[in-house]
């Protein structure tokens, strides 16, 4: 089977004719921390998971995103625990991560608190021996000239076997399996891996299924217009990579503006931002080695901009290495530096209404400044609730006067608590890559 990352004539769907997704209604306030369970504690348990749900809770977490948590295949298997990609059993739990019943527990838990949780899933393929291919479903599997599992055409991806979407009884299969996490333990949705090389009218006959049991929630790693026809979230890479390059002054502040100002995604289509995440640290580096100083006011930028803020497990403990992808690598949270910085972005999202994920009329509006090259001023307003970003994008202090008949009024500053009063137009006096948050 011949796979496409994307289906050009897909670009020329009109959003009208999409199915309604039953999106629940948390999700709008919503924000989201992904969890890497094997670096997460030093035992790498759901157990260990569910210590830190209060702390998570506190720090203004909505969603807990859980990379892979099934068996590791061992079929070619890359390092000494393998890839969480190279999923053995889609309908059992990784037996280092504990049990069913403890991954049941921790949902339960996040429930009790409040908090919602969403599974990785790997749809376009799995280990080399999984469970499929033990019981002589080899039909399932994209075969070579000679009959046998292959991995994913074009990648390095050795440990895992290419899946056949020409096959109706895997796909079956495979949305029966989503169910049973749904049904059995409860979890709120899932984030889809790759899911752009998976067909799409799969994704949306998924979709329709898995809904049919209850709200769910469903982030793509995609970042395709016509993905959000089954999904309500996919990635921010294209903004993600506008930060890193003007962290490292490869462009300016106005490559913001241009990408906001000009995205086609439809009014309720979630955004998800980052600084980082699982792939980027461990394969593109840390936050320090792409923005350097930067990676605070970027922060800012992600947690207010059109979208939904991600955290990254180890970010708010200022996790300055690239951790290991296929071995123990331990997460260090004796230094717990950046809970403030984080809990005050993750909480005004939850609280201000202006910050929503909504129908689009609240989408940043940005301001006229004195430098709009390293300079970056908006507002995003909904239900007489204001939020007004300032950005110094550049490593020299600076004095920012920027104007709009719309920020006169008295807010208070999210880093400082300072009460602030504005004018049609006003000035703010910020050191290098620094920012301000005002809110009413």
């Amino acid at each position: 089977m011949l796979k496409l990352l994307f289906f050009a004539t897909l670009a020329f769907f009109s959003f009208s004719t999409f199915s309604q997704k039953n999106t629940p209604e948390w999700a709008s306030k919503a924000t989201i921390y992904e969890v890497n369970v094997r670096q997460f504690s030093k035992e790498g348990t759901f157990t260990q998971v569910i210590y830190q749900l209060p702390r998570l809770k506190a720090m203004g977490v909505d969603i807990i995103w859980l990379m892979p948590i099934q068996p590791i295949g061992m079929k070619n298997r890359k390092g000494s625990l393998g890839s969480y990609y190279a999923v053995k059993d889609y309908k059992a739990v990784n037996p280092e991560f504990g049990t069913m019943n403890d991954f049941k527990n921790l949902v339960r838990r996040a429930h009790a608190m409040g908090m919602h949780v969403i599974i990785d899933w790997v749809a376009n393929h799995s280990s080399p021996d999984n469970v499929w291919i033990q019981e002589d479903h080899l039909d399932w599997y994209t075969l070579d000239s000679t009959g046998n599992v292959q991995p994913t055409i074009g990648t390095d991806w050795w440990d895992v076997a290419d899946l056949n979407y020409d096959n109706q009884e895997m796909r079956a299969e495979m949305i029966r399996s989503m169910k049973f996490w749904l049904t059995e333990t409860d979890i709120d949705g899932f984030r889809c891996d790759v899911a752009g090389w998976v067909p799409l009218d799969f994704w949306t006959d998924a979709r329709k299924q898995l809904q049919s049991i209850k709200p769910i929630f469903m982030l793509a790693e995609a970042e395709e217009i016509p993905m959000h026809k089954a999904f309500e979230m996919t990635y921010g890479w294209e903004f993600h990579h506008i930060m890193n390059e003007v962290a490292k002054g490869k462009k300016d502040a106005t490559a913001i503006k241009e990408f906001m100002e000009t995205s086609k995604y439809p009014a309720d289509a979630f955004r998800m931002n980052f600084t980082s995440n699982h792939d980027e640290n461990s394969w593109n580096g840390t936050e320090m080695e792409r923005m350097g100083d930067a990676r605070f006011a970027m922060a800012v930028l992600a947690s207010t901009i059109d979208g939904m803020p991600l955290v990254y497990n180890g970010q708010e403990t200022s996790l300055d290495r690239r951790l290991k992808f296929f071995e123990k690598d331990t997460i260090d949270w004796s230094k717990m530096d950046l809970v403030p910085f984080y809990s005050k972005l993750l909480k005004l999202h939850q609280t201000n209404p202006a910050l929503w994920v909504k129908d689009g009329a609240n989408r940043a509006q940005f301001i006229d400044s004195s430098n709009p090259k390293e300079q970056v001023v908006y507002i995003r307003e909904s239900m007489g609730h204001q939020v007004i970003t300032v950005l110094n994008l550049s490593n020299k202090a600076a004095e920012l006067a920027f104007s709009s008949t719309k920020i006169s009024g008295t807010y208070s500053e999210l880093f400082t608590g300072k009460e602030v009063v504005l004018k049609n137009t006003s000035k703010v006096a910020l050191g290098p890559w620094g920012y301000q948050v005002y809110y009413k």
